[in-house]
């Protein structure tokens, strides 16, 4: 029998990110028992979609049923930090979407609630295990690269290009001062970090606001579901502030340099994340939109297109692939492999001494990052990232 047999989790938010992480869960054995929304009748409709036998009437009422082991914070961002906290001081284990919170302050509460309740705390920034960027971080501590040297790369969507697109996202109240770069750009900083193992110490941004007025749709519209708001809905308009793009020039610690572009509103782009290492000796490369392949540059012999194959990975990369060669592993296995990980100490009790996924400590970690790229957009300088070092 799996060892997280008869875990059960209860999961907070009514999005698309709900059933994203109960597919996930339920492929682990994990027993989803139910879901909380913004309401009774908008939990109830989403447990019966997804076959939840619980909708619970709050997140309140969630976090307090003791039958739970885990709380999953899928809500929209303003709200992660008062639940996932509500759901640590519960005792109940806690997995929440990203951003960890709105400011640095609330990510710095919930990495001191975590550490003082010893409960299992992680972050979903599942894109880490997609299998060819767990081998390539394998790669890069077995020095195969040699010295990492410029990292680059971007991530870019388009279903914000026109203005008629709208999401909560776009509500700064709800999404926080930045929205493309905390809720995109986080996914590559904390990847290449992940990949490289180095941590942003310095950054210089450019944030790019092109739509500058929207159609507000009156009413809520899920995340990448402006295609099917339907034409005739009453609308109004709003102005816009957030960023939809942004370039940003990153110093890393050891002196790696790097460069990354993030953008909402890419005609054709749905959901394409690409990073390049250019170390001293040997060159790494990935494309989300090809997660099979890696590709490795050399200088004096040909280049190489490593398909994914665990018999032929590093052992990192090995470790949280799920199938074999030619069995392509995508988007919804990422979480699999995330959940993995964490279930994994979930149902040890406690977190490992060095957990193999992102914690709440890397979710603030992120947020300093992204903090430091809006004092650096307004300032128009080179800001550093002010970590509170022990």
């Amino acid at each position: 029998m799996s060892e997280v047999a008869g875990i059960r989790v209860g999961i907070a938010g009514t999005g698309w990110m709900a059933a994203t992480h109960t597919e996930a869960l339920r492929r682990l054995g994990v027993e989803v028992a139910g879901v909380a929304g913004r309401s009774p009748d908008r939990a109830r409709e989403v447990a019966d979609r997804l076959g939840l036998a619980t909708a619970y009437d709050s997140v309140e009422a969630l976090v307090a049923d003791d039958s739970l082991a885990a709380v999953h914070v899928t809500s929209p961002n303003d709200v992660h930090a008062t639940q996932a906290a509500a759901a640590l001081r519960a005792g109940r284990h806690v997995v929440c979407e990203k951003p960890l919170g709105v400011s640095v302050e609330e990510t710095a509460a919930l990495v001191d609630l975590a550490a003082a309740t010893g409960l299992v705390n992680a972050v979903c920034f599942n894109l880490r295990f997609s299998p060819h960027n767990h081998n390539a971080a394998g790669m890069v501590r077995e020095g195969s690269l040699g010295e990492p040297r410029y990292v680059s790369g971007g991530y870019h969507q388009d279903w914000l290009l026109l203005e008629t697109d709208w999401n909560w996202r776009l509500v700064a109240e709800r999404q926080g001062r930045l929205r493309a770069v905390a809720d995109i750009g986080s996914h590559w900083i904390d990847l290449v970090c992940f990949v490289t193992g180095r941590r942003v110490v310095e950054v210089l941004a450019d944030l790019h606001t092109f739509v500058p007025e929207r159609n507000h749709p009156v009413g809520e519209v899920g995340t990448f579901a402006g295609h099917g708001v339907a034409a005739d809905v009453e609308r109004v308009r709003e102005p816009m502030s957030s960023d939809d793009a942004a370039g940003i020039l990153l110093r890393f610690e050891g002196g790696l340099r790097g460069l990354c572009s993030v953008s909402q509103v890419s005609a054709g782009r749905k959901n394409r994340l690409s990073w390049e290492l250019n170390g001293s000796q040997r060159s790494l490369a990935w494309v989300s939109e090809e997660p099979e392949y890696l590709w490795i540059g050399h200088r004096g012999r040909p280049n190489e297109l490593a398909n994914k194959d665990p018999g032929l990975m590093t052992d990192l990369g090995a470790a949280v692939t799920g199938y074999p060669a030619g069995h392509v592993e995508g988007y919804p296995d990422t979480f699999r492999g995330l959940f993995a990980a964490v279930y994994a100490d979930i149902a040890a009790g406690k977190p490992s001494p060095e957990p193999a996924y992102p914690t709440f400590a890397d979710g603030h970690d992120i947020a300093l990052v992204c903090q430091a790229v809006a004092d650096s957009a307004r300032s128009q300088a080179w800001t550093p990232v002010r970590r509170s070092e022990p």
